[in-house]
């Protein structure tokens, strides 16, 4: 999860993530270079007292500067367009969650289960225990197994939430009458905590997501000691 005064993103935990954190360092070099070519030659405009007439107006140099964006648009579209396809891709998923949004908590239906389904809320702070996270602990975690692909179903009973865990990649909106899906796969155990991304009232602060990824063997004795 994140940490305070951090600025880069949380670390990935699923192969989905990795992939958008090298795509925003291959985007971010190309950008560096692109600002640095640009503050070089505004400070070279500036300085130098000395024009080329051949160099201020010829074919040659129009040609380049736009040829030369249009290849690194190209190098930034590209990689992009593959991420997208994988976000959507399903990949025959081995389990199936249900998530509703509620004003304001969220709640999970395991649907491979005959009945196995609860509500998850925040804890408040004054029964949170020494350790916990204010603003982030719920009283009933999402407990999944790791290295497995998971197809989440979201929606939304009243108003728009948007179901978020930034170290998995996952940012999918719950919307009333409308059922979208998303998959996850967690490459390591641990605790992962999200919180709805859209405005939905105000509570919009207090609904908190924490999934747990544990190995399969501990995750069919909780689903057993559940059901």
């Amino acid at each position: 999860m994140a940490y305070p005064f951090q600025l880069g993103f949380q670390d990935a935990t699923s192969p989905i993530m990795e992939e958008l954190l090298h795509f925003h360092d291959h985007t971010l070099m190309i950008v560096f270079l692109i600002s640095s070519l640009v503050l070089y030659i505004i400070s070279l405009m500036l300085t130098t007292k000395l024009t080329h007439t051949s160099t201020m107006d010829a074919q040659e140099v129009e040609t380049i500067w736009t040829i030369l964006p249009a290849i690194i648009l190209i190098l930034i579209a590209l990689p992009s367009l593959r991420i997208l396809y994988m976000m959507d891709e399903i990949n025959n998923p081995s389990l199936t969650v249900k998530t509703m949004g509620h004003q304001w908590y969220w709640s999970y239906e395991y649907t491979d289960y005959e009945d196995l389904n609860f509500d998850s809320y925040m804890i408040p702070t004054q029964e949170l225990k020494p350790g916990e996270l204010r603003l982030l602990e719920v009283d009933n975690r999402v407990v999944l197994p790791m290295e497995m692909t998971i197809r989440m179903l979201i929606s939304s009973e009243d108003v728009l939430h948007s179901w978020a865990v930034p170290s998995l990649g996952l940012k999918t909106d719950a919307i009333p009458g409308r059922l979208n899906q998303t998959t996850l796969m967690g490459t390591r155990p641990g605790l992962y905590y999200g919180q709805c991304s859209e405005i939905c009232g105000s509570n919009h602060s207090f609904m908190p997501i924490v999934l747990e990824l544990v190995p399969l063997t501990y995750f069919e004795k909780w689903s057993a000691s559940m059901l």
